[in-house]
């Protein structure tokens, strides 16, 4: 059991998190986190651009959209499937969206199979109709390649409705072609602004990762696991989790903090970090809503006392800090928050709130995030 300091803990991920180190490509970052978590809002840059652009050197607005689907990441010039590096899925047993690289394929398949034959939920397994057009909309994919879900509706000529998973209503095309796409069945090979572009996934993937042997179910909870710890470095595990991972891992306990783990290749970094002194750059950084520090609230709280939540789906009356508020990260304390919304018409950063410790100054983070976004800070 490793019991460390606070202090030492939040030196520890600020490290391996590759916020004092970057990464020299994205490539490095994806082999390091496991995934980059994917979300279409765009009010300051996405999710995954803001999380990478603290961590890769020289990173520029969707370089992760052209590593994963090359430098026309809209789709005119797909690269070959031997060419790809990554892709987009979901974790498993989750509806959350990531990248991927290429190599975590083989793991994801148990889960992938276990939504095909489960009886309910949105990424469940198709009924008897839907698995009709289903069959259309793959001959269509095969005859013409690449296509959006308007496309494909198009193409069978299918204007029936649906509900999707937020309860509201869409094509019937498009809820088929989420659930193929929730079974591995099709995969995107591209994206237009940020609509997806499906294709057959042996266009789009290497056949060797396609035929990589498939893990057992249990292999696949461990590696999920495993997975997560990758992407935080510090994390809590439930006691049917423990078992799974036991050789892989250290415990570690911290006060105020819920059991949490590492992985036993961290456990040294962990520990050196103790008499490490404070070497971590002072200097304020916004980091994303779901950065890899902050992700979990119950240990944001407890390590950082910096009680977090994410409110974009939370009800304006009840939002404490703004709809895509950004924590400020000031060497070993998170220091506050800004609420930025980017104007592309005027081409200008707005701050719409903040509220940062006194004396910290936060206005130079606020002006690179408008440089990367290619705004003036307002």
């Amino acid at each position: 059991m490793l019991t460390p300091t606070a202090q030492a803990a939040r030196r520890f991920l600020r490290r391996a998190l590759g916020l004092d180190a970057p990464f020299p490509d994205v490539a490095a970052a994806l082999a390091h986190h496991g995934y980059v978590q994917l979300d279409p809002i765009n009010v300051c840059g996405r999710m995954h651009d803001l999380i990478l652009r603290n961590r890769v050197a020289g990173y520029r607005e969707h370089d992760l959209q052209r590593h994963l689907h090359g430098p026309d990441p809209a789709g005119r010039a797909p690269p070959p499937p031997d060419q790809r590096v990554g892709f987009e899925h979901y974790l498993p047993d989750t509806g959350v969206l990531v990248a991927f690289p290429s190599s975590a394929w083989p793991a994801l398949v148990p889960s992938m199979e276990a939504r095909r034959v489960r009886p309910r939920g949105y990424s469940g397994r198709l009924s008897a109709s839907e698995e009709q057009l289903a069959r259309r909309v793959l001959d269509a994919l095969a005859d013409r390649g690449p296509l959006t879900s308007d496309d494909v509706a198009v193409s069978l000529g299918e204007a029936a409705r649906a509900v999707t998973a937020w309860g509201s209503r869409t094509r019937l095309v498009k809820r088929v072609l989420d659930k193929l796409f929730f079974h591995g069945r099709v995969l995107i090979t591209a994206r237009r602004g940020f609509r997806r572009v499906y294709d057959l996934p042996e266009r789009v993937l290497p056949a060797a990762v396609l035929r990589a042997p498939r893990p057992s179910d249990e292999e696949a909870r461990r590696l999920a696991v495993l997975l997560r710890l990758r992407q935080r470095r510090l994390a809590g595990l439930s006691r049917a989790e423990l078992p799974l991972v036991a050789d892989h891992v250290r415990q570690v306990r911290l006060p105020g903090c819920p059991p949490c783990a590492v992985l036993t290749s961290d456990a040294e970094a962990l520990a050196a970090a103790e008499d490490a002194g404070d070497r971590s750059d002072p200097a304020p950084r916004l980091l994303a809503p779901l950065d890899p520090l902050i992700y979990d609230r119950r240990l944001t709280a407890g390590l950082w006392g910096f009680p977090y939540t994410w409110e974009v789906y939370t009800p304006e009356t009840k939002r404490l800090r703004g709809y895509y508020a950004l924590p400020v990260l000031a060497g070993l304390e998170l220091v506050g928050h800004v609420d930025p919304r980017a104007d592309r018409e005027r081409s200008r950063l707005e701050v719409v709130s903040r509220r940062v410790r006194r004396g910290v100054r936060v206005q130079p983070a606020v002006r690179e995030l408008a440089a990367f976004l290619g705004l003036a800070a307002r």
